[in-house]
């Protein structure tokens, strides 16, 4: 056996990078705390002081794509310009993260839908659409976009925009990005005729 340290800088950030690369790669399946201890450069026990097993790492690891998700487009949608714009803003961040980071956008919203997902989770996802909501009440508010039920308009363009990254996994980003305006016009005017 060799002598591996037990104590590393910063290990469960050193894991969570680690775990997205493998994640990346290879897949879920094939992540393994052992291994990812070994690449780390610590004992095959070190990581248990962050993650009891292998599926409280994915559920951080979710956790982890969630928050930095939120993040940019909570940044996004703080962008100058009126709603369509702030909508577009959010849709290039959401499809550029999810053609960037395909295997982690599955693993969220794998481990979002596991009936044992953690609170924690739960609350990161919410803290998402509550951020598309942000800007959907805002633009109800100015009369930009029409009433109704933001949670409702709010799933609705979730569940838009991660069916069209998931449509455009193979696409070159810039291809994608260009089709986003009228996919953003579409759903700021609707499929009736005016």
């Amino acid at each position: 056996m060799t002598d591996r340290p037990y104590h590393h800088g910063d290990l469960r950030a050193a894991l969570l990078a680690g775990a997205e690369r493998a994640l990346a790669a290879r897949g879920p399946a094939a992540l393994s705390l052992r291994e990812l201890a070994r690449e780390a450069g610590v004992s095959h026990a070190a990581p248990s002081r962050h993650f009891r097993d292998k599926r409280a790492l994915l559920d951080a690891l979710a956790l982890s794509g969630f928050e930095r998700l939120t993040a940019q487009l909570t940044a996004a949608a703080a962008a100058p310009g009126d709603t369509r714009s702030g909508l577009l803003a959010m849709a290039r961040v959401y499809v550029a993260f999810a053609l960037r980071n395909a295997a982690l956008l599955d693993l969220m919203y794998s481990r979002k839908h596991d009936p044992e997902s953690s609170e924690e989770l739960t609350a990161a996802v919410e803290r998402l659409l509550d951020t598309m909501m942000g800007i959907i009440t805002e633009g109800q508010r100015t009369g930009e976009i029409a009433a109704g039920d933001p949670s409702v308009i709010a799933f609705t363009m979730a569940a838009t925009l991660h069916g069209f990254a998931s449509l455009n996994s193979t696409t070159a980003p810039e291809e994608a990005d260009a089709l986003l305006p009228g996919v953003i016009d579409v759903l700021a005017t609707g499929l009736l005729p005016r």
